[in-house]
């Protein structure tokens, strides 16, 4: 799948969880990055943002490099109910890491900002 049809994924997913978040009192708003990946940047109660991704290749809506930060993207309703309950306790104060799959098929975790 080439880099176009993966953000109109990327983004139809977004949207969707964005949609779900919002009836819910939750603050979410997509954005994109300056190469062009999209992601929704979610609220806790006290203003902070987490950034929420897809993970295309591995069929992840994910926060951060942990095991319990991601949610396949066929659990959407599970994903909103996980996020739901984060950003009305507030998101952890550890640095979320970020999962890419880069052009050799490897993955690497990295921390976003």
């Amino acid at each position: 799948m080439d880099t176009k049809h993966q953000s109109v994924y990327e983004k139809r997913l977004l949207t969707e969880l964005h949609g779900k978040l919002s009836p819910r009192g939750v603050t979410a708003v997509l954005i994109v990055e300056d190469d062009g990946r999209y992601g929704l940047d979610v609220y806790d109660l006290r203003a902070r943002p987490r950034r929420v991704y897809v993970h295309l290749a591995f069929l992840w809506i994910y926060w951060g490099d942990l095991a319990d930060e991601r949610v396949s993207i066929f659990r959407l309703e599970a994903a909103v109910d996980r996020l739901v309950s984060l950003a009305g306790t507030g998101w952890p104060d550890h640095e979320p890491g970020d999962l890419r799959f880069d052009l050799h098929g490897s993955m690497r975790a990295g921390k976003t900002r």
